[in-house]
C-alpha cells in the first residue's frame, strides 16, 4: 500500500499555483517554481481557468468511504483491545472471521473476513502469529540446557587460554 498523503500540503501547493496563475505565470514556470511536472501544472491551470481558486481545493482521500463511522471504529477498537475471551472465545486469538463477526455484532456493518485485514491495518493493528510452544515446556530446563548443554556441543571451546590449531604459530 502507498504511504498516506498530506492533503493539506498538496492543497496549499495548488493554491500557491493559483496565486502564480493570477500573476500571469505560465504553466511551465509554475511547474518549475513548485517542483511539479508540467502536465500537472497544465491540469491545475485548466481547473483554475474553469473554476478559480475553489477548483484547486482538496477533494479528500480517493477511494470508497469507510463503512464504519469514527465512533463505530473506536467502539470496535476498544472491543479488540479487551480481548476475545470477553466475547466468549476459548482462545486468546483474534482471527479475521472473529473480527468480522465482532464488527457485525457491534455495528451491524458486514465485512467479508478476507477484507477485515485492510480495516485492521488502517486502524493501526498488525498481523501477529502466536509462538507455538509445547504445553509441557519447562523454561528452567531450557535455560539450564542453554548454559550447560549447548556450550558442550560447540565446535570451539569457550576457554580462550588454549589456542586452537588455527591460531597456533609455527616455530
Amino acid at each position: 500500500m502507498s504511504k498516506t498523503r498530506d492533503h493539506a500540503a498538496m492543497e496549499k501547493r495548488r493554491k500557491r499555483a493559483g496565486q502564480l496563475f493570477t500573476k500571469d505565470y505560465s504553466a511551465p514556470e509554475v511547474a518549475r517554481r513548485l517542483g511539479v511536472a508540467r502536465q500537472v501544472a497544465y491540469r491545475w491551470k485548466t481547473a483554475w481557468d474553469q473554476g478559480g481558486s475553489s477548483a484547486l481545493a482538496s477533494k479528500g482521500p480517493a477511494g470508497p468511504k469507510s463503512k464504519l463511522t469514527a465512533e463505530q471504529t473506536q467502539q470496535v477498537t476498544q472491543a479488540l483491545l479487551a480481548g476475545p475471551a470477553v466475547y466468549g472465545y476459548k482462545t486468546a486469538l483474534w482471527t479475521l472471521p472473529r473480527v468480522a463477526s465482532l464488527i457485525e455484532d457491534l455495528t451491524g456493518v458486514d465485512y467479508h473476513p478476507g477484507h477485515v485485514w485492510r480495516w485492521l491495518g488502517a486502524s493501526g493493528f498488525s498481523c501477529q502469529r502466536p509462538e507455538r510452544r509445547a504445553v509441557e515446556r519447562d523454561a528452567k530446563a531450557v535455560r539450564r540446557w542453554h548454559r550447560a548443554g549447548w556450550p558442550a556441543l560447540k565446535k570451539r571451546p569457550d576457554n580462550k587460554s588454549e589456542p586452537s590449531s588455527l591460531s597456533m604459530k609455527a616455530d
